[in-house]
């Protein structure tokens, strides 16, 4: 790796210049890379909600749905702003009283159940469905063209609005990510390390890298609104580990060669190459398995971090060296003299009071374990919004005028007898918390004969091989009430029949609560075997990569434990990924330490002499790179008012800070302890539990 190392040292202007030539087609291929908001989309292909939806595009023609009130209007105003609706691009069917009857009629001569459908005190009610899918960009803006033209009495309701205004956040808010993550992460660099500027530097190189990692995300098609993000600020706080390590070698090499700056260079690129690049598998292989998961999102931020973890290492050898050599004088004037201390006495300190940090590893294990097993998730995706925003008010306002939380589209065969569509949507009327349920035969009903109902209707609630019965719920989406209100109104569907679906947010949400629960588990496993696979291989030994594993493993259960004990609900996202995450992140942490307490014992030191070493030589790194993940996360989570967002990065910041605490209060404890064993079982060190000081 010298060759390589020389070689960069020698074509650096030009490297820095292809580099930032580089960031044009990168540019171009982060803005024309589609997000996409809708995260349920992420479900699998073939369960049936998501079956339900292909049928409901390829035979209705409509892929979204939402309802829109409209307040203090008059009929007559009313149907005039139908026609407007109706008229905007994407809008497929509008359905509202003069749908069912001509508009001279008064209202009171429908049914019942149809008339305190499309009426409250103080609104009335219409459906609203698209000619596209829930998150499509023609279904949003269709969302906010109808907002436009309705005027403010107009409130759309329902999943489409509810990802439109995420969007509208999400937009508005990432730039602001970076920059918060910028700021604090180069406010740490400059006061724990030797110059001011070399911070700038560090920022532009993994700058290069978050660059070339979202431009190529192009060839992917799209990535979830998550992934775009938490993407940049994630790959910041996980790749700058490298840049530290590459400056802190240069600067030894410094010394070694006489102040040869290319040589020293060279020569530091070479070490740090080979030591990033073993250390960054562990990280790779944390994303990786996420994509084990079947919820599909796990495979979008999985492939992107992955990505974005190799073009750090790569811009880390590259870039970074380029940027340094050519700016040498500016770096040099801007010099101080390092803040953090020696640790010494605090490496001493640990090491002579071992013993207590493995009695309350044990105390907090207990504590840490109940939480982590009982700490509550929603899943409701608009609990995720300000209240603020119009989809909250509007979801809000029909939940009180209306008593309508969700509303399910039920399919069902178009053959089916208008006796048995009727007797099954009794049957469903009964059912707890169902406040209405609307198809064709039960509009028709006893009263109103088929002759007289529109064509128009008829089109928009039947097609050639499946016909449409909306179900409304006053039950909240993802809650237990409304999990088994889909159970129950399946069960009864499939009574009259047996290849019915039931689609719609809140059957769709309930599958992703399945799912995700079995997710959380496989990638749990793959995470943990992977990780311990790849330290068992570089350490070369059976033991240790059970005491690295353990020692983050605890520091999730710390961080994810925390929240039961706040009273805090986390999003379900952070329990599938948080611990990947930190796991993959921070376990460099415990294998720097790992790797220089075993070099001391082999080189002949005693054991306590041998974890002072490299505790003391380690605590530096730990504490810049652990530091430095916490500014790059916790800005984010205290702005962000997308609550998924914040609860993820605060999530990240915490538990960099208890992992970085962990790995050095609590692994060294684990070395004094289980040395003997650690030597028996780690090829290379099998006389060391022999030496004596």
């Amino acid at each position: 790796m010298t060759k390589f190392g020389s070689w960069v040292v020698k074509h650096r202007i030009i490297i820095l210049i292809v580099g930032i030539l580089l960031l044009i087609p990168s540019a171009i291929g982060m803005i024309r890379t589609r997000v996409n908001y809708d995260i349920l989309s992420y479900l699998p292909k073939d369960i049936e909600t998501m079956k339900g939806q292909d049928i409901l595009m390829d035979d209705f023609g409509k892929g979204a749905f939402s309802m829109v009130m409209i307040d203090g209007m008059t009929d007559k105003q009313v149907a005039e702003t139908k026609k407007k609706i109706e008229k905007v691009d994407h809008v497929a069917d509008v359905v509202w009283y003069d749908t069912l009857a001509d508009i001279t009629l008064p209202m009171e001569v429908l049914p019942d159940n149809i008339y305190e459908f499309f009426n409250s005190e103080d609104s009335t009610l219409m459906a609203v469905f698209f000619d596209d899918t829930t998150s499509a960009d023609g279904t949003m803006d269709a969302v906010e063209e109808i907002k436009s033209v309705a005027g403010k009495q107009c409130f759309v309701s329902g999943l489409s609005a509810v990802i439109t205004d995420t969007k509208n956040l999400s937009e508005k808010e990432t730039v602001m990510y970076v920059v918060i993550a910028v700021l604090l992460t180069s406010l740490i660099l400059a006061i724990t390390m030797d110059s001011f500027l070399v911070p700038l530097f560090f920022m532009l190189s993994i700058g290069f890298a978050i660059l070339y990692n979202l431009g190529s995300n192009y060839v992917l098609g799209e990535i979830s609104f998550i992934t775009k993000a938490l993407s940049a600020v994630l790959q910041l706080g996980v790749t700058m580990d490298y840049s530290i390590f590459l400056w802190h070698s240069y600067k030894e090499k410094q010394e070694e060669y006489g102040g040869n700056k290319e040589k020293a260079m060279a020569e530091a690129i070479s070490s740090t190459f080979v030591s990033v690049a073993g250390s960054s598998v562990t990280t790779i292989a944390g994303f990786l398995a996420m994509c084990f998961m079947s919820f599909t999102l796990g495979l979008d931020l999985g492939i992107v971090m992955a990505k974005g973890v190799i073009c750090g290492v790569l811009c880390c050898v590259t870039i970074l060296p380029s940027f340094i050599l050519i700016f040498d004088k500016a770096i040099s004037k801007t010099s101080h003299k390092v803040v953090l201390p020696s640790f010494t006495k605090t490496s001493n300190f640990v090491v002579k009071h071992s013993a207590v940090f493995a009695v309350a590893f044990l105390v907090l294990l207990i504590p840490a374990l109940y939480g982590y097993t009982h700490y509550d998730i929603y899943y409701k995706l608009d609990s995720t919004l300000p209240k603020y925003l119009d989809s909250i008010v509007a979801n809000d306002k029909l939940s009180e005028e209306y008593n309508m939380n969700c509303t399910h589209m039920l399919l069902v065969d178009a053959d089916m007898k208008p006796k048995d569509a009727i007797a099954m949507s009794d049957k469903m009327q009964n059912v707890d918390g169902v406040s209405f349920v609307l198809g064709l035969d039960s509009l028709i009903g006893p009263t109103i004969p088929q002759e007289i109902i529109p064509e128009e209707l008829t089109s928009i609630m039947k097609s050639n091989n499946w016909q449409l019965i909306l179900v409304g719920s006053e039950y909240a989406v993802a809650s237990d009430e409304l999990n088994q209100q889909v159970e129950d109104l399946n069960k009864i569907a499939k009574q009259y029949d047996k290849n019915e679906m039931l689609i719609g947010e809140g059957p769709a949400t309930k599958d992703l609560i399945d799912i995700t629960d079995h997710d959380f588990k496989v990638v749990s496993i793959v995470s943990i075997a992977v990780i311990f696979c790849i330290i068992a291989v570089v350490l070369k030994s059976i033991t240790l990569p059970v005491i690295l594993v353990s020692v983050i493993e605890i520091a999730i259960f710390i961080n994810m434990g925390i929240p039961f004990y706040t009273n805090t609900e986390l999003p379900f996202v952070a329990s599938i990924v948080i611990g990947t995450i930190q796991l993959g992140a921070t376990v460099d942490y415990a294998i720097l330490m790992t790797t220089r307490y075993k070099a001391e014992r082999i080189a002949g030191r005693a054991k306590r002499e041998a974890v002072e070493i490299a505790l003391r030589t380690s605590i530096k790194s730990i504490l810049v790179s652990g530091l430095g993940f916490f500014a790059a996360t916790f800005g984010v989570g205290v702005y962000s008012a997308i609550d998924m967002i914040s609860s993820l990065c605060t999530l990240m910041s915490r538990g960099a800070i208890i992992s970085m605490l962990t790995v050095i209060f609590i692994l060294p404890s684990m070395f004094m302890i289980f040395d003997k064993i650690i030597c028996k079982t780690t090829i290379g060190m099998g006389k060391c539990s022999s030496k004596k000081a």
